[in-house]
């Protein structure tokens, strides 16, 4: 049974469709809360061409149907409900029948904090509880995370950094704060990069095809595990910074493409929605709410998981609208020239957003063309 039930306002609505909701994620997604006496988990999911969404999981054996939610008045294209007694660390997906061809999908939740192992690719139901011991280092990380301070960064990639040789596998996140605190402490870096952490299904990848966006990979073990780590080097000083990748996204069944059966995400121009190169999707820039998602993405990992910088992967792709195409395979924008202005728009909100909420971390473009003011600040 689903309860009818919403933590969406009015203003939240108006928001999300402004391309302005920088915390979407305690709206949208499967959070788990308490409704007249019933604890139970509250799911909400952007499908716009829907007809029909249910979730389905372990709690109902995947069955499509038992489980419905229900479409908000608004035309905001969100479903939303209240399903008595599903818990933390319940599986689940959302099954979505579209009026486009009477097509149907089944995804995971784009918001979920938590997901199974790959190759598994449910959601799982999840929070972002922890009790952070960093409070020294985030009072003075100005102090040491600024523009005019000396920055040595070690990246690493951690499903190959190190190796528990006795069973054969890559560090766990608790494993790795201790080898990786020793280790960046006897180097002198004052900062540790990771390659994308967020969920990704295909390990050759290196992180950068993500299919969740809003959880770390559950390779190596929960979101507190991680959020362990991060503390951990905190504690000892040194700053984290995490590559985040809003320039494109896998393809694979369960991800973000083709959500509700039509571009949800993406955008529906090939010439500007398929990254020829990665054989990925490219998201539709100038749709608000795809912004929303983004933007509010970037914070949440600053809020919640205390990063103190994103490296923005491939921003050249995202510039250009010709990138890896090409004459005839492309569209110059409204004053002819081949600069993609969503794209652009799109950055310098993202980075008006980080520096309006977070001053004191560093937004870093992984940028190959020395694009004109790439690094210029967009406030003053």
């Amino acid at each position: 049974m689903v309860k009818p039930y919403s933590l969406l306002t009015d203003f939240d609505i108006e928001l999300f469709k402004a391309g302005k909701h920088y915390k979407l994620y305690e709206k949208l997604g499967a959070h788990v809360i308490e409704v007249d006496g019933e604890v139970g988990t509250y799911f909400a999911v952007w499908a716009p061409s829907a007809k029909r969404v249910s979730v389905i999981g372990e709690f109902n054996f995947w069955l499509d149907g038992d489980h419905p939610l229900n479409v908000r008045w608004d035309g905001s294209g969100i479903w939303e409900g209240f399903i008595p007694g599903v818990q933390k660390g319940t599986t689940y997906k959302y099954k979505i029948h579209s009026h486009h061809n009477n097509t149907s999908t089944e995804k995971a939740d784009p918001f979920a904090l938590h997901s199974e192992h790959p190759p598994q690719t449910a959601s799982v139901v999840w929070d972002t509880d922890y009790t952070w011991n960093d409070g020294a280092w985030m009072g003075y990380r100005k102090d040491k995370n600024g523009l005019d301070k000396p920055f040595s960064v070690y990246e690493i990639h951690p499903e190959s950094w190190m190796w528990n040789v006795e069973e054969n596998r890559p560090l766990l996140y608790r494993e790795m704060a201790t080898h990786l605190v020793d280790y960046v402490k006897e180097m002198g870096f004052t900062h540790v990069e990771f390659m994308p952490i967020m969920q990704y299904p295909y390990s050759p990848s290196w992180g950068y095809q993500i299919t969740g966006y809003f959880t770390p990979t559950s390779r190596f073990g929960s979101p507190q595990d991680f959020m362990y780590l991060v503390d951990c080097l905190h504690q000892n000083d040194i700053g984290v910074i995490l590559d985040w990748v809003p320039s494109h996204f896998p393809a694979d069944d369960h991800g973000l493409g083709l959500f509700d059966g039509t571009h949800v995400y993406e955008h529906p121009d090939g010439r500007k929605g398929y990254h020829p190169d990665w054989k990925s999707l490219i998201f539709n820039y100038g749709r608000n709410e795809v912004k929303s998602f983004l933007i509010s993405n970037a914070l949440f990992w600053l809020e919640r998981y205390h990063a103190d910088g994103l490296r923005v992967d491939a921003v050249a792709s995202m510039l250009y609208l010709d990138y890896s195409r090409e004459a005839g395979e492309w569209e110059p924008n409204r004053f002819g020239g081949r600069e993609n202005l969503e794209a652009i728009e799109f950055i310098k909100e993202f980075n008006q957003a980080v520096f309006d909420h977070f001053p004191d971390v560093q937004t870093i473009a992984e940028e190959s063309t020395a694009f004109n003011g790439v690094s210029k600040p967009v406030y003053h």
